[in-house]
């Protein structure tokens, strides 16, 4: 028999205590919310990470430094069965081998400490969901401080969890008796309202997990849900920019003269935009304060440093020996001038940014309603180096909404509600390739970001408004002829290639492929197929 367990930190309640009763857990002692000093303390004296020359705290994630898709399943059952877009990326799961691992869990947990993190996700008061995350390693707790909504003292003394994250880092899987695909698993019950996530460090696995819930709820509610980052700018303007990983939302919207609303994760409802996030998690190769200043200054005390090489306790931003996918986890309001809450209006300006590895989309284009449906379903990009596992160079692919990996319901559901919203707050969609210019990936060079802000800038103050656009036929995109501070040349990205001939061929090979995979969508309109890239 274990002894009653011990509670620390701020708020002490016989609720909470309660609560975690209920749940079924015995641990020895909990630490609740702790401060972030705390959380830090607590972390360098359990040798979980250290503290690096800029004061923040250095973790390595060991074997796994991205998510891992393959083990991320859903419960299959009566709420899910048809509502879930079943399939190569959302993994069907049964309930009873879920609860199996449940109880596994919850006695692994026993007699040991964890610390839980209470708060919410959804920056807006009516739409936000009440979150517990119970960890077994402290410097994941103070990501979950960091990364999601903290709550106020009051809002702490009165919290009930209406989803429960119990991330158990030091428990593995056994496939052949748990049903898993390997020691490491992420397991989403929609009814149970219970993720569970084993067998890796990686702290993303987390906060994804709890985007793809907000995910399949609000669209119940008539709310956009968006893979997304978005700023403001001063006289009010937002600004959404959808992309996968690494395709520069966090970098673009972090802008000295716009104030950052999100990084990634956001609602879009009748009031507005909001975010899902209370911090940022940016990716950190080849970082320079130069280039990203907002981000480089945001390195400091009460940061989480993921798998960044240090030498001489130094952080070297340009070592990718741990993984391409390092990353840096901070709080909002280490963004100077950030919004907080972090709400905004409707977007005037939506960019969809993609990372295209056979550098033959142009680097701006604007699209129309239809264009922008039909890029939005069919989420162009390129997986990047290490944000999961296996991948070690730029691989096209095509993720519809532009985050495939955490949208559990069909595209077609997350289509109708963007194009309901831009009809009616008469959105201009840009789509903005960040990838590779003058070639595919090694042999071109990937284009610079000091350009992708100048047009995404552009965009934003109208300068794109009035000038001469010329069509591509190929592509079936409107590519404006000048940019201010930006090269003319780079505009048509054949004339980056030195050899004309394998620029057309790459570039038929990329709207075949668009074509292909548009086969796979039904009952669209033929305004939304004559918007695509022709064959």
């Amino acid at each position: 028999m274990f002894p009653l367990t011990e509670i620390v930190g701020p708020i002490k309640t016989d609720k909470f205590l309660s609560q975690i009763q209920d749940f079924g857990i015995n641990p020895s002692k909990i630490s609740r919310n702790l401060s972030v000093d705390d959380l830090v303390k607590a972390a360098v004296t359990r040798n979980e990470g250290v503290i690096n020359s800029t004061g923040s705290l250095s973790v390595n994630t060991g074997k796994y430094t991205g998510r891992s898709p393959d083990d991320r399943f859903i419960v299959y059952d009566d709420k899910t069965r048809n509502t879930i877009d079943w399939g190569k990326i959302n993994h069907q799961f049964a309930s009873d081998k879920f609860e199996k691992i449940l109880e596994k869990m919850k006695r692994f947990v026993d007699g040991k400490d964890l610390f839980v993190f209470d708060g919410f996700t959804g920056a807006d008061k009516e739409n936000r969901l009440s979150i517990r995350v119970i960890n077994d390693h402290v410097w994941q707790s103070l990501f979950s401080r960091q990364l999601f909504i903290r709550p106020s003292k009051e809002e702490l003394e009165n919290h009930e969890p209406e989803f429960t994250v119990m991330c158990i880092n030091d428990f593995e899987a056994i496939p052949k008796v748990d049903g898993t695909a390997s020691n490491v698993f992420i397991l989403i019950d929609l009814t149970r309202k219970i993720v569970l996530i084993g067998g890796t460090q990686y702290a993303g696995e987390m906060k994804k997990s709890m985007f793809s819930v907000m995910n399949f709820l609000l669209p119940d509610r008539g709310i956009f849900p968006m893979h997304c980052s978005a700023n403001i700018g001063k006289n009010g303007d937002t600004t959404l920019f959808f992309g996968l990983s690494g395709t520069g939302k966090t970098t673009l919207s972090a802008d000295p003269n716009r104030r950052l609303i999100g990084d990634d994760e956001h609602g879009w409802s009748d009031n507005g935009t909001f975010n899902f996030e209370g911090g940022c998690y940016a990716k950190c190769i080849n970082l320079s304060q130069d280039a990203e200043p907002e981000i480089w200054n945001a390195i400091k005390p009460g940061a989480v440093l993921e798998n960044v090489v240090l030498n001489d306790n130094v952080p070297d931003y340009d070592d990718n020996r741990l993984t391409e996918n390092t990353r840096v986890a901070y709080p909002l309001d280490y963004i100077p001038g950030a919004v907080i809450p972090s709400v905004g209006g409707h977007p005037k300006i939506i960019v969809f940014l993609t990372a295209d590895a056979l550098g033959v989309l142009p680097p701006i284009s604007r699209l129309t309603k239809e264009g922008a449906m039909y890029h939005f379903m069919s989420g162009y990009t390129s997986k990047l180096a290490g944000t999961e596992r296996g991948i070690k160079e730029p691989k096209s692919v095509f993720s519809e909404c532009f985050g495939a990996p955490f949208m559990p319901r069909p595209a077609s559901v997350y289509a109708k509600l963007l194009g309901e919203k831009i009809i009616e707050h008469n959105t201009i969609v840009y789509l903005v390739n960040t990838g590779w210019s003058g070639g595919p990936y090694g042999i071109g060079t990937r284009i610079k970001i000091k350009y992708s802000r100048a047009m995404v800038t552009a965009a934003l103050t109208g300068a794109l408004d009035t000038i001469t656009y010329r069509h591509d036929d190929l592509f079936n995109l409107d590519i404006p002829v000048e940019v201010p501070n930006v090269p003319s040349e780079i505009l048509d990205p054949k004339n980056t290639w030195s050899d004309k001939d394998s620029y057309k061929l790459s570039a038929k090979k990329l709207a075949q492929m668009f074509v292909e995979n548009f086969k796979k969508f039904h009952n669209v309109s033929h305004e939304i197929l004559n918007a695509g890239p022709k064959s």
